[in-house]
């Protein structure tokens, strides 16, 4: 991958480790806070023991529509997108077996299916003035000290079409210093970011139930990653202020895809009737097949007529990535037939991902990311009440920031509610989901050469609906 791309992966780290349960309509409406109440396939991802309180089976499936929406805030110029979605959030599956009157295990059962844990699709687009510097001086920065005539296999993405391209030369008499075609900022910076995909975990769970009062389960969870961005990068001279330079341009186009597993494991314990307690445990993540595909287009007009671009090769690499363990612990309490209050914990830590190869050393990478992230706490919160056939229910959930440091707020709130109908053959449910989270990001970074900030604002509201159908 180019030079410049390098500093990306604790971003990737991040992203790729980051869990935002969705899965059915019921328990999204109750801030997916379901960890001690069960009966509901979601649970298959955050305590599998929640799948041995299922008494009949049941098919499940749950699409979603999405609007995204980004405020960017840079140097003082607001830019605004949004991007609309649909997906799929669960897929399920469960299968019952009554284990006898006469013995103290009561049920057994086996279900897969699917449910989605994170979503990719966003549509960032900001732009600013920045009188200080350019990204072509990253370049620079980077090509010092390498002879001209090795750029090409040093980094062939990026330093080398700038340099092709004349948006960085050497200096005179030299081979291997340089100068840029934007020697003092001054220019006007834009950049859109367009990425697509998610994050879903395949799930086999088996779980039983013994006497009533305790519940235990396990699930093998099998997540698949598809992420695909497009960022385009520009800069413009608008005040014609820079001789012999009209702008630059650099588009990206990644694409990574990845197959991991993990084992869950979980218990639920009942207490009181009115009362159940439950926690589950998750080992890391580990993505055997990690892969990544890119490739870039820079182009360069220096006005006068004289305009070119070039087209680097496609490049790709393998790798592993392992992501952090998670404990849960969560509380229900059973307001009779009318409903319920419930409760639910998480903790994980992000500093402890981890990037293996076998043709790449990633130790500073990974020491960077434990540098930049810390452990979170996670907290879920949710209610139903029952009146007939009718369940109305709402929910609460705070994603802690992963950032050691306090200027990056990376925290993400959501707000939901929904309604549900159920008879004895099927069931429907409805949830909205509000979701805000504040995070800065820098389109361009190294030790010595950086942009302000940009403030970014993501809002989502989504609206989910799961039709369920009973197998007696």
């Amino acid at each position: 991958m180019s030079l410049t791309s390098f500093a990306q992966y604790a971003d990737d780290a991040l992203r790729f480790s980051q869990i935002y349960y969705q899965g059915t309509a019921r328990s999204m409406a109750v801030g997916g806070a379901f960890g001690a109440l069960g009966a509901d396939f979601s649970t298959a991802s955050t305590n599998p023991a929640g799948m041995g309180l299922f008494r009949t089976g049941e098919f499940i499936i749950t699409p979603e529509v999405a609007n995204r929406n980004v405020s960017s805030v840079y140097n003082g110029s607001l830019s605004e997108s949004s991007r609309a979605i649909f997906d799929l959030s669960n897929l399920g599956y469960v299968i019952v077996k009554p284990l006898g009157k006469g013995s103290n295990w009561k049920f057994f059962q086996f279900g897969m299916g699917m449910n989605r844990l994170n979503n990719y699709n966003a549509s960032l687009y900001m732009q600013g003035e920045n009188t200080i510097n350019s990204k072509l001086d990253v370049y620079k920065e980077l090509a010092d000290g390498t002879l001209y005539s090795d750029l090409e296999n040093d980094d062939p993405y990026e330093l080398y079409p700038a340099w092709y391209l004349y948006l960085i030369d050497t200096l005179p008499g030299t081979t291997d210093l340089y100068s840029t075609a934007v020697p003092f900022g001054g220019v006007l910076q834009q950049q859109q970011v367009i990425s697509r995909g998610s994050k879903n975990e395949w799930l086999f769970s088996f779980s039983g139930n013994y006497n009533d009062f305790l519940y235990f389960g396990a699930s093998i969870g099998l997540p698949y990653i598809r992420y695909f961005r497009e960022s385009s990068y520009a800069e413009f001279d608008v005040k014609d202020t820079i001789p012999n330079f009209n702008n630059w341009s650099v588009t990206e186009n990644l694409t990574t895809t990845g197959w991991g597993i993990n084992l869950k494991l979980g218990v639920i314990v009942t207490p009181f009737d009115w009362l159940r307690i439950g926690g589950a445990f998750h080992t890391p993540s580990y993505y055997w097949s990690m892969s990544d595909t890119w490739f870039y287009t820079t182009t360069a007009d220096f006005g006068s007529g004289f305009s070119d671009s070039y087209s680097s090769i496609v490049g790709n690499f393998d790798y592993h990535l392992s992501t952090p363990l998670r404990a849960i612990g969560s509380t229900a309490f059973l307001i009779g037939s009318h409903g319920f209050i419930s409760g639910e914990y998480e903790y994980a830590n992000y500093s402890t991902a981890k990037f293996t190869a076998r043709n790449y050393n990633y130790s500073k990478d990974n020491q960077e990311i434990k540098s930049v992230f810390k452990s979170t706490h996670n907290f879920r919160a949710g209610t139903e009440w029952r009146f007939s056939n009718f369940s109305f229910r709402g929910g609460y959930a705070l994603y802690g920031s992963p950032y050691n440091d306090k200027i990056n707020d990376g925290k993400r709130t959501m707000y939901s509610g929904g309604v549900g109908y159920k008879t004895r053959m099927y069931a429907v449910d409805f949830a909205y989901v509000y979701s805000v989270m504040n995070e800065d990001y820098y389109m361009y970074t190294t030790e010595n050469i950086s942009t302000n900030p940009v403030q970014n604002k993501f809002t989502t509201q989504s609206f989910v609906l799961s039709f369920k159908y009973f197998i007696n």
